[in-house]
């Protein structure tokens, strides 16, 4: 890889993106920031491919990918990326939505059955729809071979959507019957009618960390692009911290936010003063949910550590 050019790093273009778009306008981040609108899972395939570098995504998706490599007796067992810094310490709250003409969806219990619309497979709004079925005791595991999605679905169909945009149709055309997207994004198509919210599930890890690539790792090393672009992260976010007026200013003209949902977000959500790093705890944690969700298949080894290439 040329060491000269910047950095291609994918991100989702919604709020929590404001300390990049900081980072980028005053602190001189030198990288081509790409958005991946349909999440952590079409940044894995673009990781994967060699189209991007780094990618700041959601903590299960990330892990669900490594954890999938690793079980897998492909020659993807590396994964394509390790974990390199955290980028969100705080949970993130998955709304549950459904059509808003579906009635007959009125609590997350009649959901069971039903089809949950993703918009990748891997990515975190499939993931969370295996963690919402494990904590409501939807997953029946199958004997002597553990939990595994593929063996015991406690949905009829899981319908890929690939955006936002296509899950709200599906909901409401009866394409899917339910999806899980971030509480915030979602809060304005419930006060405009589009859609209705029938729960919420918060996540038990914090919620966003940044991976590289592994070509960008050596050993212990990392590219120092890569630690470049997490001491500007870190500007970026010490800047939005201190002014706050600015990211509500930038959240509701710039990206799909009222005012009002923007400043009731900036009292929910808490950046790392360090991005660089991740503590192995969380992903062990997260490693056994997406195990006993049966999004990783109990019964093989998970190698936590080894998706870390920068500890904190």
């Amino acid at each position: 890889m040329d060491s000269s050019r910047p950095l291609r790093v994918g991100f989702v273009p919604e709020h929590f993106s404001t300390p990049i778009h900081f980072a980028k306008k005053y602190y001189g981040l030198d990288a081509d920031l790409i958005p991946f609108p349909s999440g952590t899972g079409h940044m894995i395939t673009a990781l994967r491919g060699g189209e991007i570098d780094v990618g700041i995504g959601l903590t299960e998706g990330w892990v669900a990918g490594l954890g999938k490599a690793q079980q897998s007796e492909s020659a993807e067992g590396d994964g394509g990326y390790k974990l390199v810094g955290t980028y969100v310490e705080t949970p993130l709250c998955w709304s549950i939505s459904t059509g808003a003409n579906r009635s007959e969806i009125a609590t997350p219990d009649f959901l069971q059955g039903g089809k949950i619309g993703v918009s990748r497979i891997g990515s975190g709004s499939f993931v969370m729809g295996y963690v919402l079925a494990d904590v409501r005791g939807w997953l029946i595991p199958t004997a002597g071979v553990g939990t595994s999605h593929a063996q015991s679905s406690p949905y009829s169909d899981i319908v890929v959507l690939n955006t936002f945009e296509n899950l709200r149709n599906a909901v409401n055309s009866g394409k899917a019957d339910f999806f899980m997207w971030e509480y915030f994004t979602s809060k304005r198509y419930y006060d405009s009618g589009e859609i209705r919210k029938v729960g919420e599930i918060y996540t038990p890890w914090s919620s966003w960390k940044i991976v590289a690539s592994t070509s960008l790792i050596q050993g212990d090393s990392l590219d120092p692009r890569v630690d470049d672009l997490m001491e500007k992260l870190n500007r970026g976010i010490k800047h939005f911290n201190e002014n706050q007026n600015e990211a509500v200013k930038y959240i509701s003209t710039e990206l799909d936010y009222t005012e009002e949902d923007a400043r009731e977000w900036l009292q929910t959500v808490r950046f790392p003063e360090r991005t660089q790093g991740v503590d192995p705890k969380v992903v062990a944690s997260t490693s056994d949910t997406l195990c006993t969700a049966g999004v990783l298949v109990m019964s093989k080894a998970v190698d936590s550590n080894a998706m870390i290439a920068k500890q904190r």
